[in-house]
């Protein structure tokens, strides 16, 4: 599936930005779901109720619970250890998780099919050295919803789910052509998703690893700020 050109734009924090297209998944970064327990055979004779929460239930907490504040989750600023500098550009929350212009339709139906998702939370970073960074977090009803969205599209390396933004007039970034090379890594918190892509200022195919090793200290620090809001319950 080829990236796709869109044209939705976008008004955040003073800036506007347009998503442009769908962004590669790259698969040296993705987070495999716990393997499966085994079943064990019951016994003939008659079960105790179970006490565990139904998946409905767990659903009808998670959509109670509001998504984490932009200004929360979404820092002005983000230093690595490494000395590169993460700057936002601008931030938004989407109408809705299932938009065509920010998800494509495979994660669409697989969104569809799940027991709900609260919303879709995006931003637009630029480092030290104008390399772009795009940031979705999908906040999802039930947990278990998330762990297979982290890792059927962590799987799917050559697949193209995810928008990416155009930088905002006068941010002095440029817009790169959509065979730009990209990378994307995920991580699930709890009900959230955290999809985390890069691409190089000149949008060059090439050194992915370094580019995925520089976008780490932005994913991981988006990461914390959701583990915290989910921690909180």
């Amino acid at each position: 599936m080829r990236p796709l050109n869109l044209g939705l734009a976008l008004v955040a924090a003073g800036a506007a930005f347009a998503v442009l297209k769908y962004t590669g998944v790259s698969a040296d970064d993705s987070t495999a779901a716990p393997a499966p327990a085994a079943s064990v055979p019951a016994r003939a004779t008659s079960a105790a109720p179970s006490t565990a929460p139904s998946r409905g239930t767990v659903a009808a907490a998670g959509g109670t619970r509001p998504m984490a504040p932009l200004a929360e989750l979404f820092p002005a600023e983000v230093k690595g250890a490494s000395g590169a500098a993460f700057t936002r550009l601008g931030s938004t929350v989407m109408e809705s998780c299932t938009e065509p212009d920010g998800v494509g339709p495979r994660l669409a139906a697989m969104i569809e099919d799940s027991a709900g998702c609260v919303g879709e939370q995006i931003a637009l970073y630029k480092d030290d050295r104008n390399n772009q960074f795009n940031v979705a977090v999908f906040t999802m009803k039930d947990p278990q919803d998330t762990v297979r969205l982290v890792t059927e599209l962590a799987m799917a390396f050559n697949d193209y789910q995810v928008a990416v933004q155009a930088p905002p007039a006068g941010s002095g970034l440029p817009r790169l052509p959509a065979d730009s090379g990209l990378v994307q890594a995920f991580t699930g918190h709890g009900r959230v998703m955290v999809v985390a892509m890069g691409q190089w200022s000149d949008g060059r195919t090439a050194d992915f690893q370094q580019l995925v090793d520089r976008m780490k200290p932005l994913q991981d620090a988006v990461s914390q700020k959701v583990g915290a809001h989910e921690g909180r319950g």
